[in-house]
């Protein structure tokens, strides 16, 4: 990879020929049935009332379409579910400023890398051994995640490729583990599954010990039988991580050629594109760094 290739800025255009082919293939999204889909999910908002979204228009709903395969029933439920969960959870996703979220990147407990995978997918890493819950609260944690998947959802090629998770668990210990509430577990598969317009095509998990044992049969009853399939155990054993993920794409530590990219890098790539601003302030996100720079 060339530095260019390395520090992969967004791309919130149009997505190109090849990757609406797959969309359409994979995901239902017809060019000859697109806008009546729309049109007709927009139609149903109204009709049921069942939340009052910030946005109508067509490039926000289809986020939520291409999420369920464009099956307009379920992209409502989804709707629905993502407002009631801003609503109920307020203390994650408003007013919540990203420059003081940085401070998580900097001890790299969450890590975006600048580059997609193999297959054009967004990454996101946790270490979660790093973590040290009186520095950096589980409300931070939270919030530090639904803000890079909001920053994520703008650009369309994520909304069709969706994305993938590695969880680094070296290091984790029983203080750590004894955060991990069934409320807590909860919330996790509201994220990843039910409440945000983001498909995740597999959770990697490496470097476990008993203690995630533990920790995985709290978040077992939440985890429907399709999302189980997606999970992966490695250990320590890297050539079994490197069968899903080349390891070009990979962190040296992973067995890769990469540095560690810290979330500062994530928050960077967004901020310069306008879009994201924008629609991040539409969502209640503040950046005080940037506003100082005004």
């Amino acid at each position: 990879m060339t530095e260019k290739e390395i520090y992969d800025a967004l791309d919130c255009g149009e997505p190109p020929q090849e990757l609406l082919e797959w969309a359409k293939e994979n995901l239902g999204e017809d060019p000859e049935t697109k806008c009546q889909i729309i049109s007709d999910f927009r139609d149903m908002i109204y009709a049921r009332g069942e939340c009052t979204p910030h946005r109508t228009d067509d490039a926000f709903l289809l986020r939520f379409l291409r999420a369920r395969h464009f099956i307009i029933e379920r992209a409502h439920r989804l709707l629905v579910n993502y407002y009631d969960f801003r609503e109920v959870n307020p203390q994650y996703c408003q007013n919540i400023d990203l420059t003081t979220l940085k401070k998580i990147g900097a001890d790299q407990v969450i890590l975006v890398p600048p580059y997609r995978d193999g297959n054009g997918r967004r990454m996101m890493q946790y270490r979660i051994g790093s973590w040290d819950p009186e520095k950096h609260s589980l409300d931070e944690m939270f919030q530090a995640t639904i803000a890079t998947v909001e920053m994520a959802l703008i650009e369309p090629r994520a909304q069709i490729l969706g994305g993938i998770c590695l969880f680094d668990l070296a290091g984790l210990s029983m203080q750590q583990a004894w955060y991990m509430t069934p409320n807590v577990a909860h919330k996790m598969v509201q994220i990843m599954v039910t409440s945000f317009p983001i498909r995740i095509h597999a959770l990697h998990i490496v470097n476990q010990s008993y203690v995630f044992d533990i920790i995985f049969n709290i978040f077992k009853p939440f985890l429907n039988d399709s999302m189980k399939e997606r999970i992966f155990f490695h250990g320590d054993n890297m050539e079994s991580l490197h069968k899903h993920v080349d390891p070009k794409y990979l962190p040296e530590r992973y067995g890769g050629i990469h540095p560690d990219y810290n979330y500062e890098y994530w928050v960077e790539i967004c901020r310069q594109n306008k879009q994201v601003v924008n629609e991040m302030k539409e969502l209640g996100y503040r950046d005080s760094e940037l506003e100082e720079k005004e």
